[in-house]
């Protein structure tokens, strides 16, 4: 108020939450959204159905695919989401663990905010804890060799272990192994380099989940472009074509005056010859499988089909490009280009029977693979994609960085006690930042033991005495309620998992630890100017 006068700042429909009340906001949030996915961490979690507005059913225990589809709408809980959605697209797996860190880092400033130390005095002694973390994660952390395939088996079975795809988690891991390991290029220093998108997962409704393979090649779906051409062909010379084999409209508009029957049949019969110029030169080349970008002419696919070629038309930019790297042939933008050199090899290119599917299969080294994955049902298949996903991308980190940690809360009770420790030496308030910082990672044990039906306070004291005893590698057996050695148990992840869930969880939280007021626009019509 200025002499009577009200002095408006802001519009009438923003909504201000100051002080105490905008932290307490952001951390009930962030505790909400980690109490929702915490039940399926570790490998007896539980698993989530999501139905949406439109009725379409979602059924995972994956912590990514759960908080895209909550919708979340409080703007501290969309920065939770944001963690666990970076840590899927950097790591591909951890993203419960990412969540459930940043719930119960938050809870810890709730107490320390209880305590009046300042949101900057926690946010310093949550960085100077997670620089230790990391430097402890090094020190603790196991070397892994490329041609280790027990090792690479343990990390993507770990990664599998509670979807609901068990039965198959053994058969699923070697050929996760071996897709990316086949498609793993060498960059000349000892290390491995591998691009996730030379790996395609395609799945198959019908058929049970045991049937997945891996396949040296391709499958496109779509079928063969005419019924007269052969269901498989064996020794398979691929052409890959940009360019449409029909005759097609010129750049320029133009018309052609035709005033006789004669003139007709001649214009027909140079379209037919043209048409089958395109044929010969496809089968001059020795190509006995087609891969067309665009479509095919009737004339043209009768061509083919009479010297035995399997063709398919309107193959799309993305699939032609992965066809180029798998079957180490190259994409031509005209027949006469065509030559030994560009030609794709495979074993065999067969349809699928029942199914639009094209499988070109077993190439000569091939530096793009494809998983074909089955199941009874689309729910199902959904959640075995995704379990693949989870699998390709943490062999694929542990190949690229050739290390890995051990699981089952080992990490966690180590870097708990030790952080503990390094609080000890710092002194002042920061240190009880530290020591906070600290106990959060209790959480991850608590919660599996819980999840196991085990009670949490008698697992959480029996890890961290082994740990204090001098086992750095004792982890939970959540099936027996043990706490055994992770290494032998092969309960193993990549440290870039583990790296990336400590680093996103610990940066949010010291972001939403500092904020004290939030001004969040209402929809509705706007205030005064």
């Amino acid at each position: 108020m200025l002499a009577g006068q009200p002095i408006i700042i802001l519009r009438e429909n923003v909504e201000r939450t100051r002080g105490f009340e905008a932290q307490r906001s952001n951390i009930m949030a962030a505790k909400a959204i980690a109490a929702a996915v915490r039940t399926t961490l570790g490998p007896r979690g539980m698993d989530k159905m999501l139905v949406s507005s439109s009725g379409d059913v979602v059924i995972t225990n994956d912590g990514a695919t759960i908080l895209h589809e909550m919708s979340v709408q409080h703007p501290g809980g969309k920065l939770v989401v944001e963690v666990a959605e970076a840590q899927d697209g950097e790591v591909g797996d951890g993203t419960t663990t990412a969540t459930v860190l940043v719930g119960s880092l938050m809870e810890e400033a709730e107490r320390l905010l209880a305590q009046e130390v300042h949101p900057t005095i926690i946010a310093n002694g949550y960085q100077l804890g997670m620089e230790k973390a990391l430097e402890i994660l090094d020190e603790l952390a196991i070397t892994v060799v490329f041609g280790d395939r027990d090792d690479l088996l343990k990390i993507a079975d770990t990664a599998m272990t509670g979807k609901s795809i068990e039965a198959v988690k053994d058969k699923i891991a070697g050929i996760v192994v071996d897709a990316v390991c086949q498609v793993a290029s060498e960059t000349g220093q000892g290390t491995y380099v591998v691009d996730e998108d030379d790996i395609k997962i395609k799945t198959q409704v019908g058929d049970s989940m045991h049937d997945a393979n891996l396949i040296r090649g391709i499958v496109i779906d779509k079928k063969r472009v005419f019924e007269q051409m052969p269901t498989k062909v064996t020794d398979a010379k691929v052409a890959l074509l940009a360019l449409p084999l029909e005759v097609t409209k010129t750049q320029v508009k133009s018309k052609i005056k035709i005033t006789s029957s004669d003139q007709m049949k001649a214009f027909s019969e140079q379209e037919r010859e043209s048409l089958q110029k395109l044929a010969d030169q496809i089968v001059a080349s020795g190509a006995n499988v087609v891969l067309c970008q665009k479509g095919i002419a009737d004339a043209v696919q009768y061509y083919l089909a009479k010297h035995g070629i399997y063709a398919v038309e309107d193959v799309k930019e993305e699939d032609m490009k992965f066809a180029a790297k798998a079957l180490c042939g190259a994409i031509v933008n005209k027949p006469e280009e065509l030559n030994a050199a560009t030609l794709g090899h495979a074993e065999a290119a067969e349809e699928v029977p029942d199914a639009d599917l094209t499988v070109i299969s077993g190439c000569d080294n091939p530096k793009a693979v494809t998983i074909l994955l089955r199941g009874t049902s689309q729910l199902l298949l959904d959640e075995l994609e995704r379990a693949v996903y989870d699998a390709a991308r943490v062999v694929q980190d542990a190949i690229e960085d050739g290390k890995f940690v051990v699981g089952g809360g080992s990490v966690e009770t180590e870097l708990q006690l030790r952080i503990r420790d390094y609080a000890a030496t710092v002194g002042g308030r920061v240190q009880l930042a530290i020591e906070a910082f600290a106990n959060a990672f209790e959480v991850i044990p608590r919660t599996l033991a819980e999840n196991s039906g085990f009670d949490t306070i008698d697992k959480v004291v029996d890890m961290r005495k082994v740990h204090a005893d001098g086992a750095k590698y004792a982890g939970l057996n959540v099936y027996n309620g043990e706490v055994v050695d992770m290494r032998e148990a092969g309960v193993i992840e990549p440290l870039r998992v583990k790296t990336q869930a400590i680093k996103s969880a610990t940066e949010t939280a010291m972001l939403l630890v500092r904020v004290d007021d939030m001004m969040i626009t209402q929809a509705g019509k706007p205030g005064p100017q």
